[in-house]
């Protein structure tokens, strides 16, 4: 969710340009003051995450293309994954065998590794 700034602030002075595939909605400045490019942001639906924008989107935000690609956004590989967020600091992140939020327990040390030592 915005903040009551950025709300007031889209509502002032942002244009639409679109909304991806999960809800997330896109703008620019109407009119940029001279000498500088116009502002882009996104309104994020649900929790504020910079991982919640796809690819196509990424390029726009950061003035890498004019327009965004979201008509590109349709033409998957079936390779291609489905865009997941970033799950670190919830629940379902990825937590190795032996962390400590697992018990803690890791497995006994193979013989395959050899502390480097300064002496050579």
């Amino acid at each position: 969710m915005a903040t009551v700034g950025t709300r007031i602030f889209t509502a002032l002075y942002g244009k639409r340009v679109g909304e991806d595939r999960f809800g997330n909605i896109y703008y620019t400045e109407k009119k940029a003051a001279n000498g500088r490019r116009a502002k882009r942001w996104v309104i994020y639906k649900g929790i504020t995450e910079g991982s919640k924008v796809p690819a196509e989107w990424h390029a726009w935000l950061h003035y890498t293309v004019d327009a965004p690609l979201s008509e590109k956004a349709e033409d998957r590989y079936e390779w291609q994954k489905e865009h997941l967020p970033n799950l670190t600091g919830t629940k379902h992140a990825y937590r190795p065998k032996g962390h400590e939020y697992s018990g803690g327990k890791r497995a006994k040390a193979t013989g395959d590794y050899q502390a480097w030592s300064p002496e050579g």
